[in-house]
């Protein structure tokens, strides 16, 4: 279980009216300094009742050769705009300040400094592989983490974080379990990674509870451009004999290039089923594959959400359509746009939830410590973060939702496999 660091809480907020003009100003010139060190600001279109603005910070990679996830930050602002042209955060306007992280430690470390320095409410709703560089910072200064993509195990140990979903542990174990009926045997293409270091191990406790022998771990690294090599592997490790074989990746955004090279290698080896989960495969990438001609027809996947087609992603959508002013970067199918809507969702309850209370850290971090319960219209379980919500998966102490649902690639559609969502929490306490 990772050690859990002991926490500084930051002294009360200066309430002053003086010194929060003060504060918006020096706010103000940060802001342009931010914009030369790859963060930025987007403030609403419109103000709240008069109220202090709620500044929160969202975080991503961009640009780099390794996953991007620019539509988180993007997602981010299109809410931001929605929310403050129907009267704000509960009267607040709210403010959104981007980072990009780079997929780089020192990057994400800059980017959580950034934020204590900006004195945000809260970062919401982002992705970065590396939690030690950024969770570290924003202890210090006490600022909750509300819902990151759920790649590291800080994600699920700082009691400062509020994860929405399993993170990729969940996702993992998942697939596992879902390819346990189908296949007999299994290789995992993941990245050689200390992120990825810990997925075969998931993958496997979800076969060993259908009966299925372990998977064949094979790394790769996250950024090539060609994975020959590695999609023979793992069709040798998988295809033989009248065994099933099922071929897994999980390479974040170099998936695709991945099932590039495995297409061009399948020819030569007799056929398997392939698998993944999403965030590395999503509708869009397959629509860009070929759609049903593509190597995805048939694929396993698995996911934290709803299939991108259920209707309860519908108010998501309204805000992409009137508020993204058609910036392509916001794809109602990716799993972190998702993500990030729910993130600003909990964000907006437990603003409410202050009933007209100045918003700080401190006021977001009792709200969910004390019992509030945040309904995602049917998108995830109910979600609430007191200790006694804390499910019982040893390595993940801060993990509230371990459900995920099942999905299938038909006709070049992402479509459910299973109607419910299905419960990992056993099979993430199993994994060891």
């Amino acid at each position: 279980m990772p050690a859990l660091r002991r926490v500084f809480l930051p002294r009360p907020a200066e309430t002053a009216t003086r010194a929060r003009r003060a504060a918006c100003a020096a706010a103000a010139v940060a802001a342009a300094a931010a914009l030369t060190a790859g963060c930025g600001v987007v403030p609403g279109t419109t103000g709240g009742s008069g109220d202090d603005p709620v500044t929160v910070m969202t975080w991503a990679p961009d640009g780099t050769r390794a996953t991007n996830k620019p539509g988180m930050p993007a997602m981010a602002q299109a809410f931001a705009r929605w929310v403050n042209a129907n009267g704000g955060l509960d009267g607040h306007e709210l403010r959104v300040i981007t980072c990009n992280d780079r997929n780089d430690p020192v990057e994400a470390a800059g980017c959580a400094r950034e934020a204590v320095k900006r004195k945000v409410a809260a970062v919401v709703g982002s992705y970065s592989q590396h939690g030690r560089a950024f969770m570290s910072p924003l202890e210090v200064a006490g600022i909750p983490y509300i819902g990151g993509y759920g790649l590291t195990d800080e994600e699920f140990a700082s009691p400062l974080s509020y994860p929405v979903n399993g993170g990729q542990p969940a996702l993992i174990a998942g697939n596992g379990r879902q390819l346990a009926g189908v296949c007999d045997r299994v290789s995992l293409v993941r990245p050689d990674t200390v992120a990825g270091d810990d997925l075969s191990k998931l993958l496997d406790s979800g076969l060993a509870q259908g009966h299925r022998r372990a998977s064949a771990d094979i790394r790769a690294p996250e950024d090539a451009s060609d994975y020959t090599e590695e999609a023979e592997q793992a069709l040798d490790r998988a295809a033989g004999g009248d065994r099933k074989g099922c071929v897994a990746a999980a390479l974040g955004e170099r998936t695709g290039t991945f099932f590039d090279s495995f297409r061009r290698t399948g020819d030569a080896h007799p056929a398997v089923r392939t698998a993944s989960v999403l965030g590395s495969v999503d509708q869009s990438l397959i629509n860009r594959s070929g759609g049903a001609e593509g190597p995805y027809e048939g694929a396993y996947v698995t996911g934290w959400y709803p299939a991108a087609s259920d209707q309860r992603w519908g108010p998501m959508r309204d805000v992409i359509r009137k508020h993204a002013f058609g910036d392509n970067r916001v794809d109602p199918a990716d799993a972190g746009v998702q993500t990030t809507w729910i993130a600003y969702t909990v964000l907006r309850q437990a603003v409410e939830s202050l009933d007209g209370g100045e918003v700080t850290p401190r006021a977001l971090r009792k709200a969910l410590n004390q019992g509030l319960r945040v309904d995602t219209g049917g998108l995830t379980p109910t979600l609430s973060w007191r200790f006694e919500d804390m499910l019982a998966a040893g390595e993940y102490p801060r993990l509230v939702n371990a459900a995920v649902t099942f999905q299938v690639v038909r006709n070049g559609r992402l479509v459910v496999a299973r109607e419910s969502f299905v419960d990992v929490e056993k099979t993430l306490e199993s994994a060891r």
